[in-house]
């Protein structure tokens, strides 16, 4: 046995030890060992293996694996621009808070800064996005190694899930590797039979014991007895907001108290919110993402009702709390900067969202306290007011149905063909704010998004990641084209992998559609806009997922889309939306108008 086969397989071992069931892997020759150390793993049934041509999507599925199973998920790659290729996904795993394990393979210290091949400066490439990161050096066999290596690995899973303190996140395990980069055969063993060398049966996974390839190592690399990993973490100190161990006082209570919930990173937080609020009679506004249970409770179309300004300031709201970080609505960023306001955050780590700095108090989780002492609305029936506007607000915009085809059709025809149990993942842009702005009540089960950075980077990845980890729930994901285009990698599955069951609404607007609704696409900026902005593709999505093997059709009513959506399928298909780009602005401009007509009565 060589010591790259033994770190290798002892760092895999003890990822599984730590929690790590899902493993996606990428191509590579440095990485060899690794590669193997994995699939021997996978044979005993241990953790399944996702194996990804291009690196960039390869860490888009991990951070969807992730957010869909909320456990830690491992992205392996081998040294050189591969590892560069998951910046993308680490950056929003970052800013999601998503515990992503970045496994890259390297050349040993002797070949870097010499030009060797494929050689570049891996330790801390990602800069300040992870949570935490070593750099193994290249083993040699010697004793006194497993201990080192297995609390490496122990302390960079701690620091992904939070354990210690801090919030969960990225980290960055280097790994570096010296030849001979394949298994050492035994004696009695021929190339021929290499599949059983490193694990077992080439015919399926099994649970078969397997050969140790640390046996003639010069002492004892085993781990814990029973499995457990080497260093416990599962322990939260006082640094973590999410659980302080100190005692925390509850908000106080304010009657005209607005509560705004966007996007968690744990969506019993969101559900907590709703709670708290409904507990006490406070109208909430909440953005798509999250459960059903918090839909349930927040007010329809709460967002759009934001829009109308003049009955904003007849009902303004003395308090606004807002749980999560709210990105999409321009109106809830002119409801928190109003004068007057008093803002509170409820955050869920040591960094609280307020990018207009207008909070004036920060709180734990555990400050949305559930039975304690009320204050009644004694103020007019004030909270009663805004429901009332809510519910005539929604009897309005279900009277006059949405223009067909349309952004905001299509998002409403989508949420009608939802099972209640499933799970939508929505892509940045126009989709996602379609259906903020057209969709009341609750969506499906859970609403998924990338809104760490929330680009349009590895949508189709992270959907497919989410619908692996979900395995049999429904899941459906909604994108414009350009998101869609932008990861169509997503789609390279080998015929040897997994294939998840995810319909791919693609609302095709031939190129960038958010900004015909924004500055750009006014009517007096029009000369520059279709280049610049608009960029057309005319790319033919049929003929794209023809080439990849995926099924294809094009949806033409309201109708046939809520039906393509509810038909249980199994594998990718992808539904085709043709939306002309130049009605998004009217759309929105539209509806807000029947907004401020409604409550103006």
């Amino acid at each position: 046995m060589n010591p790259s086969q033994a770190l290798s397989t002892v760092v895999v071992d003890e990822l599984v030890r730590g929690g790590v069931r899902e493993v996606v892997l990428c191509p590579g020759s440095r990485s060899a060992p690794l590669a193997y150390a994995l699939v021997a793993a996978e044979r005993a049934g241990h953790l399944r293996l996702h194996v990804r041509v291009d690196e960039r999507s390869a860490g888009f599925l991990a951070l969807g694996l992730a957010r869909g199973s909320r456990m830690p998920v491992a992205i392996v790659t081998t040294s050189g621009t591969a590892v560069a290729n998951l910046h993308p996904a680490v950056l929003e795993a970052h800013h999601a808070g998503v515990p992503l394990v970045v496994v890259s393979a390297d050349r040993p210290h002797e070949l870097r800064g010499t030009g060797a091949n494929q050689t570049t400066a891996q330790p801390g490439i990602f800069g300040g996005s992870t949570r935490w990161s070593a750099d193994l050096p290249a083993p040699v066999a010697r004793p006194g190694l497993g201990p080192f290596w297995r609390s490496t690995v122990c302390r960079a899973l701690a620091a992904a899930a939070g354990h210690i303190g801090g919030e969960p996140g990225p980290v960055h395990l280097n790994v570096a590797l010296r030849e001979p980069l394949v298994p050492d055969l035994a004696p009695d063993v021929t190339p021929d039979l290499v599949d059983e060398a490193v694990g077992g049966s080439a015919s399926g996974q099994t649970n078969e014991p397997t050969p140790d390839p640390t046996a003639d190592w010069p002492d004892n690399l085993d781990g814990r007895a029973d499995r457990a990993p080497w260093v416990r973490t599962g322990v939260t100190e006082v640094t973590n907001w999410s659980h302080p161990s100190h005692p925390v006082t509850p908000l106080e209570e304010v009657a005209r108290t607005l509560v705004v919930v966007g996007d968690t990173r744990d969506p019993a937080l969101g559900e907590r919110a709703a709670a708290w609020a409904t507990e006490r009679g406070h109208p909430i506004v909440a953005e798509p993402f999250g459960t059903a249970a918090l839909r349930a409770e927040a007010l329809p179309h709460g967002p759009l009702l934001l829009t109308v300004t003049d009955w904003l300031d007849a009902h303004a709201p003395e308090r606004v709390v807002v749980v999560g970080r709210v990105t999409l609505s321009r109106a809830v960023g002119a409801l928190l900067r109003r004068p007057g306001l008093v803002v509170e955050v409820v955050t869920e780590g040591s960094q609280w969202p307020d990018p207009s700095h207008v909070a004036a108090a920060v709180h734990p989780p555990a400050a949305l306290r559930l039975g304690g002492p009320t204050t009644p609305d004694d103020d007019h029936g004030w909270a009663h007011q805004w429901r009332s506007a809510a519910a005539r607000l929604a009897d309005a915009v279900a009277a006059q149905p949405f223009p067909w085809p349309s952004g905001l059709a299509v998002a409403s025809a989508v949420v009608d063909g939802l099972p209640g149990d499933g799970v939508l993942v929505l892509g940045p842009s126009n989709p996602v704010r379609d259906l903020d702005l057209a969709v009341a009540g609750p969506i499906t089960d859970e609403v998924l998004a990338n809104r760490g950075l929330a680009g349009i980077d590895g949508v189709v990845s992270t959907a497919v990641g989410v619908a692996l980890a979900r395995d049999l729930v429904p899941t459906v994901a909604l994108v414009g084209d350009l998101t869609f285009l932008h990861d169509t990698n997503g789609l390279l599955i080998g015929p040897g992998e997994q294939v998840p069951d995810l319909t791919l609404v693609v609302v095709n607007d031939d190129g960038g559609g958010i900004f015909t609704t924004l500055e750009p696409g006014a009517p007096e900026r029009a000369a520059d806009f279709e280049r610049v902005f608009g960029t057309p593709t005319a790319t033919d999505l049929g003929a794209l997922c023809q080439a990849h093997g995926i099924r294809h059709e094009v949806v033409a009513t309201s109708a046939d889309l809520t039906d393509a959506v509810a038909q249980p399928h199994h594998g990718i298909r992808v539904v085709e939306v043709r939306v002309d780009r130049a009605t998004h602005r009217a759309a929105h401009t539209d509806l807000r108008t029947l907004a401020a007509t409604t409550l103006s009565d």
